[in-house]
């Protein structure tokens, strides 16, 4: 006799369960667990050197963990390689910018587009629409490495967008932004969610744009989590204002990194 199993509800969410990294004696992350939701907004802050973007290089499997497990939509995808997890939707930026200098800004999105599977005609049409979602459209036929440093970020985040990912994982898109392009970069990531749905991970030494536009924040510190919440509780939290943020987290720059 054959039993029926009910379908069991999907759990849209990234998921990283006690995630343990060491480097030859040395614990980089240690026991980090986080969940990041469809459609939210997730900071992941805390100093330099606490374990920060090899969390997210563990999360794109550019690392293994040394212990932990990390699942998308309820999907183990604990050790597997880049190109097999893009395709279950998550996408990221980097630290340091990865464009492809030779080729135009739109070239750079559609080739991220027709990696993802598009057709060419329909990597043409996302790409078109990205661009214009990021602000940079009027810069399409420029050579990306001719474009100013601000530019540069947002088609790196509209490269990451042209694969349609459920979740994106931003390493410090605010790298070297002045005041004005943190407030643009602000409302641009903010919309994300709102049009696409997609979930959001950002890392950043931007107080002043993390405090505003994320939902909820994550801190590490010597690769422990030391505090999490809404923006308003890890402002008041005393392990994270010894550790990171000081007493004023107001202002753009004020934070050692």
């Amino acid at each position: 006799m054959t039993v029926s199993i009910p379908n069991q509800p999907r759990t849209t969410a990234l998921v990283v369960e006690g995630v343990t990294k060491d480097f030859a004696g040395l614990r980089a992350l240690d026991d980090v667990s986080l969940k990041l939701e469809k459609g939210e907004i997730l900071g992941l802050i805390g100093p330099n050197g606490s374990g920060k973007t090899t969390l997210i290089n563990i999360m794109t499997g550019f690392l293994r963990p040394s212990t932990g497990r990390i699942r998308i939509n309820g999907v183990d995808i604990t050790n597997w390689s880049p190109h097999k997890i893009t395709p279950l939707g998550l996408a990221r930026t980097f630290q340091t910018i990865r464009l492809f200098p030779q080729l135009t800004v739109f070239e750079n999105v559609e080739v991220a587009a027709v990696s993802a599977g598009l057709r060419r005609s329909s990597a043409a049409e996302l790409t078109c629409s990205k661009l214009e979602q990021l602000g940079v459209a009027e810069m399409a036929e420029l050579q990306a490495g001719a474009l100013p440093y601000g530019a540069e970020r947002r088609v790196e985040i509209a490269r990451a967008l042209a694969t349609t990912p459920t979740f994106m994982l931003l390493d410090e898109p605010a790298a070297g932004l002045n005041e004005a392009e943190s407030d643009e970069l602000l409302h641009i990531l903010a919309s994300i969610p709102q049009v696409t749905g997609c979930g959001i991970l950002i890392v950043d030494h931007d107080m002043r744009l993390i405090m505003r536009l994320c939902h909820r924040i994550h801190v590490l510190n010597y690769g422990r989590t030391i505090g999490e919440g809404k923006p308003e509780q890890v402002r008041k939290n005393p392990a994270v204002l010894q550790a990171y943020l000081g007493t004023s987290t107001t202002e753009k720059g004020n934070v050692n990194s």
